[in-house]
């Protein structure tokens, strides 16, 4: 660790601010700090929370006829794209806090899976070209003359996520990956470089709670296929995903998954495990829903033509499906059309000042706080909060919560709660810094 090293101004982001202990305040004491009037900050300083809270008038999700929620898997294309470039920003954030005791600048946000080629076959086929992945983002490479190791940092990062999440690949031989890392913008990190955190850039970020069963279901369906079942079915690869469809109390699960040659020797063995992993699905869904589940796998196949989904490595970017960052899931884990979502690719975005990640995942913090905290009265929330370049990041433009209460439930005997929950959340908003570094929020 470098330290004595001298850092000029502007070449570095000053660490999160500690605010001193104090005792959790009265409900009281935190209404006069929200609705959107001004509050004194640690400093003794007046600044504006613009906190809105108001009734949502819209028909509940569990309410609706019809529900469609998606989740990639983490051996999908688009995941590993979003895994990389999360796993890559973490990395350099540690190094950049060992070395100086605080993380630089850096967005490592777009990384690209271009598809390689490979010739499966049951019993176990080969990988004909690798596939190639590409690195690409902004950090801050130079401090005080002396070049970081960043692009060994990000590829040794990035190789050992591969190995960690894509088990069945040879990630010597069948990848090329590659890093076109740079530095960053000189204006982008003069914002990010200031003593308080500073929006590097007006964007919003939304959030929702409670899951609704369908998107509990999808979730975690993926999470058992790619988690718990793996022991059992080493035939089943890494990349899947699962389309819910609810109508009505009725709820179809389409799952397509990877399977890997190596480990299916015919078509009767492929045919066993594809119902084993079904017949999985459905008792496992029995614990999250009493809606009748149906579950079908690997619709696309067609055993008369000779037509499987089969791989060698279980993931289908070995023969050509690419990916990008941010085409997949959003930082719910899922994709949501019923519900409101946000467009921004969260991973690889740095953690301190990035309000396209930072929103996104305070946002569902506070619906699921005021949705925990107020059990029996709220049936659904939704949060959306708005930044403004160049302000500070505790102070948003607007933060507004929409409630739907439950029935009999008025909105005025709420709105005082959640007013105050979201004035701390936004207080707080610092130590998502930590949880993002340590790997403990999700971003995809």
């Amino acid at each position: 660790m470098a330290a004595t090293a001298v850092i000029p101004i502007g070449e570095y982001c000053m660490p999160p601010r500690k605010v001193p202990h104090r005792i959790r305040p009265t409900l009281d004491e935190r209404l006069i700090t929200a609705r959107g009037f001004r509050r004194l900050d640690a400093r003794g300083l007046a600044v504006p929370r613009n906190i809105f809270v108001e009734e949502l008038v819209h028909t509940p999700i569990e309410e609706q006829g019809t529900e469609i929620v998606e989740r990639k898997g983490i051996g999908h294309p688009d995941s590993v794209a979003d895994g990389l470039a999360e796993t890559v920003s973490r990395a350099l954030s540690r190094m950049y806090l060992e070395r100086f005791g605080r993380i630089l600048h850096h967005n490592t946000d777009q990384v690209e899976v271009v598809g390689g080629q490979s010739a499966p076959k049951f019993g176990g086929g080969m990988f004909l070209e690798p596939a190639y992945i590409l690195l690409v983002g902004r950090a801050t490479t130079v401090v005080n003359g002396e070049r970081l190791p960043y692009r060994t940092t990000a590829m040794e990062a990035a190789r050992d996520y591969l190995r960690r999440t894509c088990t069945n690949l040879n990630v010597d031989a069948d990848v090329t990956l590659d890093c076109k890392i740079g530095q960053g913008s000189v204006d982008l990190r003069g914002l990010y470089d200031t003593q308080k955190h500073l929006a590097n850039d007006t964007s919003f970020g939304v959030g929702f709670a409670p899951f609704s069963e369908t998107e509990r279901l999808v979730l975690k369906t993926e999470e058992l296929i790619n988690g718990p079942l793996k022991k059992e079915l080493k035939e089943v690869g890494q990349d899947i995903k699962v389309m819910g469809v609810r109508q009505g109390d009725s709820i179809r699960l389409t799952i397509a998954a990877a399977l890997v040659d190596r480990y299916v020797p015919d078509k009767g063995h492929y045919a066993s495990v594809i119902e084993e992993l079904r017949e999985r699905v459905i008792d496992h869904a029995a614990r999250h829903t009493k809606r009748r589940v149906t579950v079908d796998v690997n619709t696309g196949d067609d055993p008369a033509a000779g037509i499987f989904y089969l791989t060698v490595t279980g993931l289908s970017w070995e023969n050509g499906d690419d990916g990008s960052v941010g085409r997949g899931n959003r930082v719910s884990g899922l994709i949501t059309p019923y519900r409101p979502m946000s467009m921004e690719a969260a991973a690889g975005k740095n953690p301190v000042t990035h309000v396209g990640k930072l929103y996104n995942i305070l946002s569902f913090d506070i619906a699921d706080r005021i949705v925990a905290e107020n059990k029996g009265k709220v049936k659904e929330v939704w949060v959306r909060i708005v930044s403004q370049i160049g302000k500070p990041i505790d102070e948003p433009q607007a933060a507004a919560a929409q409630i739907i209460p439950e029935k009999g439930t008025k909105i005025a005997s709420i709105r005082k709660e959640a007013e105050a929950i979201v004035d701390e959340e936004l207080a707080k908003i610092y130590k998502l810094t930590d949880r993002l570094v340590a790997g403990k929020a999700r971003v995809f």
